[in-house]
C-alpha cells in the first residue's frame, strides 16, 4: 500500500474546488445533501485512517494489549514509517476527539438553553421577543417540542413590511422542516475531524441558507425575499447572536440576494449534461463521488490488512 494509506488524511484537499462547483452550478438543496455526505464520508475515513495508523505504529510495544499478528513486519510494511506516523497519530486522534467533543457539548447546551428562555412563551410556531435587538433564528425540537420554533424579535419585526415578514417566517420554517441544522453540524464536525475540510462547512453554510431562500420564494415574490434579506442584513449589521444563526447573518448576503434577483434554479435533480452549467455540476458531482470512494477504501484496506494478520 505504501504511502497510499495516507490518501484519506489529504483527499480532503479536493474539499476546495468541489465546494466551488457545488454552490455555483448545483440546486442549493442538491449542493447541500452532496456535500454534506462527501465531509462526512471523509471526516469519517480520516479518523478511521488516524486510528489504524495509530494501531500499527504502536502495536509492537512492549505490553501493548493488541493481537501479536497486528505488530509482524508484513503488516508494518504496510505503513511508510509506521513508529513514526503511529506516534503522530495518538496526539491528532485525542485532538479530534476533544475538538468534536467540544463541539458537541456546545451545540447541546446552546439548545438547551434557547428552549430554557422560551419556556415561560406560549407554544405556538413562532416566538416573538420583545427585543429591540433584530435577529431572527430557527430553534430546532427539544425533548417536549418535536417541530421546533422559529424565533425573532420586535427589534427586527419592526423593520419589515407584512409581506417581508412572511418571507422572513418562510425562510425560518424551511430550515425547520428540512432539518438544515443536522446537515450543518455534520459539516462542523467534519471541519474539526480534518483541517482540509472547512470549505465544505462554509459551502453548506451557504447553500442551506440559499435552499431556504428558494423554499420561501416559492410561498413568497422571489424579490420580496431578496428584499427581506437585504433590510435584516442592514438592521443586524454588527449585532452579535449569543445563540444559534440568524436571518442573513450566515453566508454572503450579496450573492444571495443576486441569486433571488434573477431565475430560480432549475428544479431537477441535475442539469442536463450539455447546458452551459451542465459539464460543472457534473464534475463536481464525479469529483465529490471519486474523492469519497478513494478515501474509504484506503482506510478499510489496512483495516483488512489487520484484519488478515489476526490469528483466528
Amino acid at each position: 500500500m505504501g504511502v497510499f494509506v495516507l490518501l484519506p488524511l489529504v483527499l480532503p484537499l479536493t474539499a476546495r474546488p468541489i465546494a466551488r462547483l457545488a454552490e455555483q452550478h448545483l440546486h442549493p438543496r442538491v449542493a447541500t445533501r452532496l456535500l454534506t455526505g462527501v465531509a462526512g464520508v471523509m471526516a469519517l475515513c480520516s479518523t478511521v485512517c488516524l486510528g489504524l495508523l495509530m494501531v500499527v505504529g504502536t502495536a509492537q510495544l512492549p505490553g501493548n494489549p493488541l493481537p501479536d499478528g497486528w505488530s509482524d513486519p508484513e503488516v508494518r510494511a504496510a505503513v511508510p514509517q509506521d513508529e513514526v506516523a503511529g506516534k503522530l497519530a495518538v496526539p491528532a486522534l485525542l485532538a479530534v476527539a476533544v475538538a468534536c467533543g467540544g463541539l458537541l457539548w456546545r451545540h447541546r447546551t446552546v439548545r438547551r438553553r434557547a428552549h430554557r428562555a422560551l419556556a415561560g412563551l406560549p407554544g405556538t410556531g413562532v416566538a416573538v421577543l420583545p427585543d429591540d435587538t433584530p435577529y431572527a433564528y430557527a430553534l430546532p425540537g427539544g425533548a417536549r417540542d418535536r417541530t421546533g420554533r422559529v424565533v425573532v424579535t420586535t427589534g427586527l419585526l419592526s423593520g419589515l413590511r407584512p409581506a417581508e415578514r412572511r418571507a422572513l417566517f418562510a425562510h425560518e420554517r424551511a430550515h425547520l422542516s428540512a432539518r438544515h441544522h443536522r446537515f450543518l453540524l455534520v459539516v462542523r464536525l467534519a471541519a474539526r475531524a480534518n483541517p482540509f475540510l472547512p470549505p465544505l462547512r462554509t459551502a453548506v453554510s451557504y447553500t442551506a441558507e440559499r435552499w431556504a431562500d428558494e423554499e420561501a420564494a416559492r410561498a413568497v415574490d422571489r424579490r420580496v425575499v431578496a428584499r427581506a434579506i437585504g433590510k435584516a442584513a442592514l438592521v443586524s449589521w454588527g449585532t452579535l447572536l449569543p445563540t444559534l444563526a440568524g436571518f442573513a447573518a450566515p453566508g454572503p448576503v450579496p450573492r444571495r440576494v443576486a441569486a433571488l434577483l434573477g431565475p430560480a434554479p432549475a428544479v431537477g435533480e441535475w442539469p442536463p449534461a450539455f447546458t452551459a452549467v451542465g459539464p460543472a455540476a457534473w464534475t463536481a458531482a464525479v469529483g465529490t463521488a471519486v474523492s469519497a470512494m478513494s478515501s474509504a477504501n484506503s482506510a478499510v484496506t489496512p483495516a483488512l490488512v489487520l484484519h488478515a494478520a489476526t490469528p483466528l
